[in-house]
C-alpha cells in the first residue's frame, strides 16, 4: 500500500459498466514525510474519499480486490482514508 492525496476528481460520461458505481480520483502518491513522489495517477476510489484528503491505495492485479466485481479494467484503487501520519526519525 501506498499513500497518496487526492486532488481532483475525474468525470466520465461513460465508463466500464463494472466501475459504474465508484468515483474516479486524480491521486498524488506521497512518502511517509507527505511529500510528493512521482507524478499524479488516476485511481478509482472504493472508500468515498474526497479532494485534499490522504489515503493508501493499492496497484497492479490487487486493486481489482475491492471491487464487487471479479474482474474490471483498473490499475489503482483507493482502500482507505488516512487520519494521521506519525513517523519516527532516528537520530544521528
Amino acid at each position: 500500500m501506498v499513500l497518496g492525496k487526492v486532488i481532483g476528481t475525474i468525470w466520465a460520461t461513460k465508463k466500464y459498466s463494472a466501475v459504474n458505481n465508484y468515483k474516479m480520483q486524480l491521486l498524488q502518491p506521497l512518502n511517509a514525510e507527505l511529500e510528493n513522489i512521482g507524478e499524479p495517477i488516476i485511481v478509482l476510489d472504493t472508500v468515498g474519499a474526497g479532494p485534499g484528503e490522504i489515503v493508501y491505495f493499492i496497484t497492479s492485479s490487487e486493486a481489482v480486490i475491492p471491487l464487487d466485481v471479479n474482474e474490471a479494467p483498473v490499475d489503482a484503487s483507493i482502500v482507505g482514508i488516512v487520519d494521521y501520519v506519525n513517523v519516527e526519525k532516528k537520530l544521528a
